[in-house]
């Protein structure tokens, strides 16, 4: 017999009974019922009941042993009666009735509770994960990662893609977030960065000759921590192609993506792919960021002209003042009530606007303040417009639609989810396409690079050349795109721009100079004027997949040994201080922040 576990603890069932079995696990539960001690034994496969009978010798000992400590037990296997059967269990159908027991490691007091899902204080959490994984909740959501990555790379494999790995130290390169710098012991003064994702070098396997490249990529960024983003380090599903169109990304990507959401979805409806393709500037309009939640119905529209030069000044004026400020309008069906129109309209005043302007529809007529403002004719004209019905209300927001937007699309979400009109059970994946190459920088007052400076514009170097107004650069669209999928960003990518010649021209028109490009990017350029193949590729954030299919809202629930949202390791101890002489080796010496005295 083996020395510690003849089956797992998931593993036997009604047609095991009669046989002596060995098993080892945790003690999950215990409880006395009239005598007789049961005990859950738990590993990482599931759950065993046992069975002490009172006149066992080891009766007092499995007694006062604590949960979480480490046993080894052997028994007979026998039927459950009918009336206790678990029919929620695997194992639910039997129990053993140990014979021997014997501990293997004796746990302490608990700091935090392994039986249930209890909501405990993240630092304590963080600080003894090893515990916290146990838990069942957290322990199925690891396993579902593991299995979502072994599902995503059997579908690149199968799409043709070669799995390769990129450095870990290389060179600091802008990715638009702050780089991990490591120093160099042999190279005094100078550091090596953690990539922040692996694209020079993806882009470098295609100069390279190789066609298809993938690799569950490990990122670096120093930025802060969200609920959906990790403080430090990431996992991505990298990849790239040679001679594409972005249709071929899509075409490879996408059917990927949708069978690995279908295959752990449950019941729950996915896209099917193709996927829709959306716009950046549709987005914005309809759905006020370009990560649209679809599963909400409500759509934005600009009611601009219902209300120029109408009874209602503030509006009125407001249009008047910048030819770029629009009236924009979110539909609320079945929200006719004055109850929930004043509530959205203290909420958006909670998120900073002056509030939100309504209208309520009738069988006959447009109640609200707007509506008595602008009159029944320009009221009924919105109604026609957004194809209002009776009992459905509309709300407004002027100015410039930068500004306005953020709480929009929250708006619109909140909305849809109050009026019920919103199916959380389902996936809606989409692509959103055509971004804008270039972006304002308002405190430079500058033409600035929007997403990937590596882009390919559309219309090539002849659109470069062709812009001569900063509205006309502002105009130019790259081969830029998202994966979005309810309301988040899975990934994005773009079709990579392989010329030297146009990528000066792109940076001339974000202000940085040929030396500059020289200087930041010459290793990649020098590739480039030795013969670079047309490509294109994306990178997918693997944590947020699994955070969807796990029903979770924080990413850190879906990671192993994740840091906390200050970006400390309470596990381990990092960031940590380090001794002179590891300094010393480093050629490193500190100079702490200046603090200012109190007075």
């Amino acid at each position: 017999m083996h020395a510690y576990r003849t089956h797992h603890c998931g593993q036997l069932r009604k047609s095991d009974v009669g046989e002596t079995v060995r098993l080892s696990g945790w003690v999950h539960r215990k409880r006395d019922h009239g005598g007789l001690l049961f005990v859950d034994l738990r590993d990482h496969h599931g759950l065993t009941q046992l069975v002490v009978e009172p006149e066992m010798a080891f009766f007092a000992e499995v007694e006062r042993i604590r949960q979480e400590s480490v046993i080894r037990v052997e028994g007979a296997v026998v039927a459950r009666d009918a009336d206790v059967v678990n029919p929620n269990l695997p194992t639910g159908e039997i129990e053993i009735r140990i014979t021997s027991f014997e501990i293997l490691s004796e746990a302490d007091e608990l700091p935090l509770p392994v039986f249930g899902e209890p909501d405990y204080p993240e630092d304590i959490r963080m600080t003894h994960r090893y515990l916290d994984l146990r838990r069942e909740t957290l322990h199925k959501n690891i396993m579902l990662r593991s299995a979502v990555i072994r599902e995503i790379r059997r579908g690149m494999e199968e799409k043709g893609f070669t799995d390769f790995q990129t450095p870990i130290l290389t060179a600091s390169s802008p990715e638009g977030a702050r780089d991990f710098l490591v120093p160099s012991r042999l190279h005094p003064g100078k550091f090596y960065a953690l990539p922040q994702a692996p694209q020079i070098f993806k882009q470098l396997i295609m100069v390279s000759g190789f066609d298809r490249y993938y690799q569950i990529a490990p990122c670096f960024r120093d930025e802060d921590a969200r609920a959906d983003r990790s403080a430090g380090e990431f996992y991505q599903l990298d990849l790239e192609m040679s001679f594409v169109e972005r249709a071929d990304v899509f075409d490879a990507v996408g059917p990927v993506t949708r069978d690995t959401f279908a295959a752990f979805a449950g019941d729950r409806p996915v896209t099917d792919y193709p996927f829709p393709l959306i716009p950046f500037d549709e987005a914005m309009l309809k759905y006020g960021t370009d990560k649209p939640d679809l599963r909400c119905p409500i759509e934005m529209q600009v009611v601009s002209d219902h209300f120029r030069g109408s009874g209602f000044k503030v509006f009125a004026s407001i249009l008047e003042a910048d030819p770029r400020h629009e009236i924009r309008a979110i539909p609320a069906p079945g929200g006719g009530s004055r109850a929930f129109c004043d509530r959205m309209n203290n909420w958006a005043q909670k998120q900073g606007l002056p509030g939100m302007g309504y209208m309520i529809f009738d069988e006959s007529e447009v109640k609200g303040p707007l509506a008595k403002n602008i009159g029944p004719e320009r009221s009924e004209a919105v109604r026609a417009q957004l194809g209002m019905k009776a009992g459905d209300a509309a709300f407004f927001l002027a100015g410039k639609p930068e500004e306005f937007l953020p709480v929009a699309a929250k708006a619109r979400v909140l909305i849809g989810e109050e009026m019920k009109l919103t199916d959380k059970d389902r996936f809606d994946l989409c692509w959103i396409v055509d971004f804008p190459m270039y972006e304002w920088d308002e405190e430079r007052k500058k033409v600035e690079f929007g997403h990937n400076p590596f882009s390919m514009p559309q219309g090539g170097l002849e659109a470069l050349e062709a812009a001569s107004s900063d509205e006309d650069k502002l105009a130019i669209k790259a081969f830029q795109y998202d994966l979005v999928c309810n309301g988040y960003e899975l990934g994005s990518g773009a079709i990579r721009n392989h010329r030297p010649d146009i990528m000066y021209k792109a940076f001339e028109i974000a202000g940085y100079g040929k030396d500059v490009v020289e200087d930041q990017f010459g290793g990649m350029l020098n590739a480039f004027r030795y013969g670079a193949p047309p490509h294109g590729g994306c990178a997918l954030g693997l944590e947020r997949i699994v955070m969807l299919l796990a029903d979770q809202e924080n990413i850190r629930e879906v990671t192993m040994f994740p840091m906390n949202q200050q970006a400390e390791d309470l596990l381990l101890g990092a960031p940590a201080t380090a001794s002179p002489e590891q300094l010393k080796e480093i050629h490193i010496r500190l100079a702490p922040p200046i603090t200012e005295k109190k007075a």
